[in-house]
């Protein structure tokens, strides 16, 4: 699992049949402090995730195929949460 920032949306005029109806987003790798880490991802959105917020995004393909209902997609990505906020370690 990765924590990264939604920058953006995936317009395809073809994509895999398993795709049809699924929102994708492009999404930015970030650190804890929200500065970039790493190359951006395409994942599906199944929560409706708004720009320039923080979620996470799983690469557990086997969750996104079964969330697609195709055991033959290509799709690896999918955001698994939008974070509200975030807490420091040790801080009550």
């Amino acid at each position: 699992m990765r924590l990264a920032r939604v920058e953006g949306n995936v317009v395809a005029t073809r994509k895999h049949p398993s795709l049809d109806g699924w929102r994708l987003v492009v999404c930015q790798p970030i650190n804890l402090e929200g500065e970039n880490d790493g190359t951006p991802i395409i994942a599906i959105d199944p929560h409706g995730a708004g720009m320039h917020q923080r979620v996470i995004v799983s690469s557990d393909g086997l969750a996104a195929r079964r969330t697609v209902g195709d055991d033959h997609s290509p799709v690896r990505m999918m955001i698994t949460g939008i974070i509200d906020k975030t807490q420091e370690e040790g801080a009550a």
